[in-house]
């Protein structure tokens, strides 16, 4: 049987936002392996100026990632959706081994297969330095505050 990750597509406004939670959920485990699962064993991703595909190159790259960016902390909001893809805005927080905190901005593009499993990854990503008192995204998103939108500054 087909690995499965509900909600499937085609996505409505309940199912895209369920995907796009999950997706933070998933990525604020900091768990390069758990996030991987959401990934086709083919998936394709542009991350930056970096191109993978494939779990092992995702579950090696995002264990560089968190290697770096530590004490990382994700916000996701649903952008748009139509059939079986998701756009999001997202922006994240993290600091570097000199205890510089950076914000990082950024849009993905989603495409997912019909078992809900995403064949596809494009994100830009803008990095900005802040001040720890600037912190505004500090660990998971309390199940509170599920679809709040994150500012734009």
């Amino acid at each position: 049987m087909p690995e499965s990750r509900p909600p499937v597509p085609p996505f409505t406004l309940e199912t895209a936002l369920q995907k796009v939670q999950a997706a933070e959920d998933a990525w604020n485990t900091r768990d390069p392996h758990r996030v991987a699962l959401a990934y086709t064993p083919d998936s394709v991703w542009r991350n930056r100026d970096t191109f993978l595909q494939g779990r092992d190159e995702i579950i090696a790259f995002l264990t560089r990632k968190w290697e770096r960016e530590l004490d990382y902390a994700l916000r996701k909001s649903l952008w748009a959706f139509h059939g079986n893809r998701i756009a999001v805005r997202f922006q994240y927080e993290s600091r570097d081994s000199a205890g510089q905190w950076w914000r990082s901005h950024g849009n993905e593009q989603w495409e997912f297969d019909a078992q809900g499993l995403m064949l596809r990854r494009e994100a830009s990503i803008n990095d900005v330095p802040i001040a720890e008192s600037d912190r505004r995204i500090i660990g998971p998103r309390p199940e509170a505050e599920y679809g709040i939108e994150i500012p734009l500054r």
